[in-house]
């Protein structure tokens, strides 16, 4: 990889890292909330909550391996690790959105 593209994926590192987290606070809200019954959670979702992490957490561990053992900068590793826990915060979010709140009537 170039070495522009390297300072590329180190510069755009913070940006994905801040908008993994602010999905992840936002599944936590409507998890928080779906355990309080305002928002509709399907059936699964406390075994989901917890299974998907474990998953994530792999998939994080091999991508990061995969880009150390070919002599990735550390930006490229870091954003190979957060990669998988993204695409998955990323995904919650927009299944728990598409459920919405139990407290709006038709």
């Amino acid at each position: 990889m170039s070495r522009q593209n390297q300072a590329t994926a180190a510069a755009m590192l913070p940006w994905r890292m801040g908008l993994m987290l602010w999905q992840a606070q936002a599944v936590i809200a409507m998890r928080m909330l779906g355990a309080a019954g305002l928002w509709s959670l399907s059936p699964g979702e406390s075994n989901r909550m917890v299974t998907e992490k474990v998953v994530a957490a792999a998939e994080s561990g091999r991508a990061a391996a995969r880009a150390m053992a070919r002599c990735a900068s550390p930006a490229l590793v870091a954003g190979a690790a957060l990669k998988p826990v993204g695409q998955r915060t990323s995904a919650n979010m927009r299944r728990l959105l598409r459920r919405g709140p139990n407290f709006i009537s038709d």
